[in-house]
């Protein structure tokens, strides 16, 4: 590979990428994944550390989880989450801490799905899910994003001459905003028996479903889902994932995950200070009832400048097809008015539909979409 030949590549396609530098203060950033606003709030470090306790818990576990001398932390987070999930799941329900949303999925995938599983997933999943897919070596098929009736017919032609298949979606899409049909997919799990349902919530946890906990909490047979994944690292201020499954499974991928068995476990504090973030969170539900409202002021500015539909969530796009219109554009924003709203290019999306992407946290008010709005008029 010619590695200089690759990078003037990307520089022409305008898909160059660089770690971005510390922006102003006085932003208004619409790039970050904090979408309760919770990481934005100092007085909730303060609180933790204001507790004797949190002061003497290590910054670091020196130790994969299964080596770990300490446990303590890791077990009281697993433990509120098993109390949170088994109101809407049942009483077999565990939980099982990763160290972020890319080890969970590149490691529960590849334990879960052996070679007599066929994988079928959305074509939008994230990348960490495609990582943990190829990982697997098991057969897979991608459907059309969102479309059921593709995925029945998958089904319907394959699921038969497999003897497990592993159907998986995201249940808010990262770069649309959008969201799973999680009660079409648990009716066609239903009518077949060999279909096993996995969802990641990373863009859901902490803004949707009951108590935040996300759309399939929410759903009307919670207890259909065979996995659910959620990360710490966006609405929940911290860092880290978990995936929610039955006692025999937790078993099974406490023996299997391999990013989990050969990983350095989380630190203790920042165990700690999750299982304080969520305590915060699930009371929240004034806060993402004004999300859902910045959503439907977003979703009404944006459709001004696009012909693409756009769902009211805390994650829009402004899809704009070029990567260099992207690019400028969002430089535009911030330089001329302070608006942080970075651009979305291939890979991550497919040619055509680069993007800014947009992300709402519950401390915006009307007044800052209502500048976003004088600033694309301006500008587009």
């Amino acid at each position: 590979m010619d590695i200089r030949e690759h990078l003037d590549r990307l520089h022409a396609e305008g898909n160059y990428r660089e770690i971005p530098t510390v922006s102003p203060l006085t932003i208004t950033d619409y790039s970050t994944n904090d979408y309760m606003g919770l990481a934005a709030q100092p007085e909730l470090q303060a609180k933790f550390f204001a507790d004797p306790i949190s002061s003497t818990v290590p910054m670091t576990s020196s130790a994969a989880r299964l080596l770990a001398p300490r446990q303590i932390e890791y077990t009281n987070l697993e433990v509120f989450l098993n109390l949170l999930y088994r109101k809407r799941r049942g009483a077999d329900t565990q939980t099982l801490l990763f160290n972020s949303g890319y080890h969970a999925n590149s490691g529960l995938i590849p334990a879960i799905a052996a070679k007599d599983t066929l994988i079928v997933a959305d074509k939008l999943v994230h990348a960490s899910i495609i990582d943990g897919i190829v990982l697997s070596r098991a057969p897979f098929i991608r459907f059309r994003h969102n479309d059921i009736d593709h995925l029945e017919k998958i089904l319907k032609e394959k699921a038969a001459g497999h003897k497990h298949v592993l159907v998986i979606v995201e249940s808010v899409y990262s770069m649309d905003g959008d969201k799973a049909p999680i009660e079409h997919l648990t009716e066609l799990k239903r009518m077949h028996p060999n279909v096993m349902l996995y969802v990641d919530e990373a863009h859901a946890f902490g803004v949707l479903g009951p108590k935040g906990l996300g759309v399939a909490a929410g759903a009307s047979a919670p207890q259909e889902i065979d996995v659910i994944v959620g990360t710490f690292g966006k609405a929940a201020a911290s860092m880290g994932a978990f995936a929610v499954t039955s006692r025999d499974m937790h078993d099974y991928l406490v023996n299997t995950a391999r990013s989990f068995i050969f990983s350095t476990a989380l630190p203790p504090i920042s165990a700690a200070w999750t299982r304080f973030t969520l305590g915060q969170l699930i009371a929240k539900d004034n806060r993402r009832e004004h999300l859902q409202r910045m959503g439907v002021l977003l979703k009404g500015v944006l459709e001004k400048y696009t012909d693409n539909p756009i769902e009211a969530s805390h994650i829009q796009p402004l899809i704009v097809g070029d990567a260099h219109k992207a690019v400028e554009l969002s430089r535009q924003l911030l330089s001329r008015y302070g608006i942080k709203a970075l651009p979305i290019r291939r890979p991550t999306v497919p040619p055509g539909t680069e993007r800014l992407r947009f992300s709402l946290s519950a401390n915006m008010m009307p007044r800052d979409i209502e500048s976003l709005d004088s600033a694309l008029y301006e500008l587009m």
